[in-house]
């Protein structure tokens, strides 16, 4: 008998269809960091799509004020929610200040615990951080006792599981091995890690990455094994950076932080900073040269 070797799965898809593999009700994390890296092109399509009552699990930025203020979240779970240079993200203030949304908030140790938890396939992960502090009785967290001689008070931290995350790199090839650069890939392995499935958008869609890029394997963030979709969207972060592609775009956040100021009416300004199609987004920031030129902050 001659054996025979399965193709390799081909994980390219389209926005729109990610989109449709998601669930209302879904528990959903979104990779990046604030401003910087985050998967911008997907959260739009959401937008433009009827998804909602969704769990979101994030690093907050613009991703988690437009799906707050466009009623899509029934429940968020976060470390922080700020557009960095605009401290507290002002979408998201008005929805957490209105009761219009369930929190969990967590010191940013605590989420990646979470996240970690989840990865590993355990119901929590003991950790000292939170101890002292109101996080622990406000969101509900236990505490469990070390085993050991020690006898160590901790909090268990329970398990971020994620039926879907969505992360945005600098590039993949179409079997879902992923490069990531810039300074710091922030903790989006682990998202991808801690959830069922992961889509991903990329700056650039190669062939096979080892063939385009052998020397730079050190940038596959996470295994294939984990990423289940894969989509080509060039400028696909912004307003967020994408480092060392381009930084964030400071004009449109303010002028989307401005836009929630009274009377902070969603519902007039979404056709702007989301747009009929990602095409017509792009075109009015620019294009993709614009948002290429935008440059990276310097601290």
């Amino acid at each position: 008998m001659i054996a025979t070797i399965a193709p390799m799965l081909d994980k390219r898809m389209t926005a729109a269809e990610i989109v449709g593999n998601l669930r209302d009700g879904m528990t959903l994390g979104i990779g990046g960091w604030g401003p910087r890296r985050k998967p911008m092109a997907l959260v739009r399509e959401i937008l433009r799509s009827d998804l909602s009552d969704l769990t979101v699990v994030a690093y907050g930025g613009a991703d988690v004020g437009m799906l707050c203020a466009a009623g899509r979240v029934r429940k968020l779970v976060f470390a922080f929610v700020s557009l960095d240079a605009i401290p507290l993200e002002p979408w998201f203030r008005k929805a957490r200040e209105a009761g219009a949304i369930e929190v969990l908030e967590l010191d940013e140790g605590m989420f990646q615990w979470g996240l970690k938890a989840a990865a590993f396939g355990l119901p929590f992960l003991p950790t000292r951080v939170g101890l002292g502090t109101d996080l622990a009785e406000l969101g509900g967290l236990k505490t469990v006792q070390s085993p050991y001689p020690d006898g160590e008070v901790l909090i268990a931290m329970p398990a971020l599981k994620l039926d879907a995350a969505l992360l945005h790199v600098n590039r993949s090839d179409w079997r879902g091995n992923v490069h990531a650069f810039g300074p710091d890939t922030y903790y989006d392995d682990w998202f991808a890690k801690a959830a069922a499935k992961t889509y991903v958008s990329c700056e650039e869609l190669v062939d096979r990455m080892e063939d385009h890029y052998p020397k730079e394997a050190q940038a596959n963030i996470v295994e294939r094994c984990f990423i289940s979709g894969v989509v080509e969207l060039p400028g696909g972060a912004h307003p967020s950076s994408m480092p060392p592609a381009y930084g964030w775009d400071i004009k449109t956040l303010k002028a989307y932080a401005d836009a929630a100021k009274d009377p902070g009416d969603w519902a007039a300004v979404a056709e702007r900073f989301v747009g009929g199609s990602e095409a017509d987004y792009l075109a009015s920031v620019g294009g993709n040269e614009a948002v290429a030129a935008l440059p990276l902050p310097v601290f």
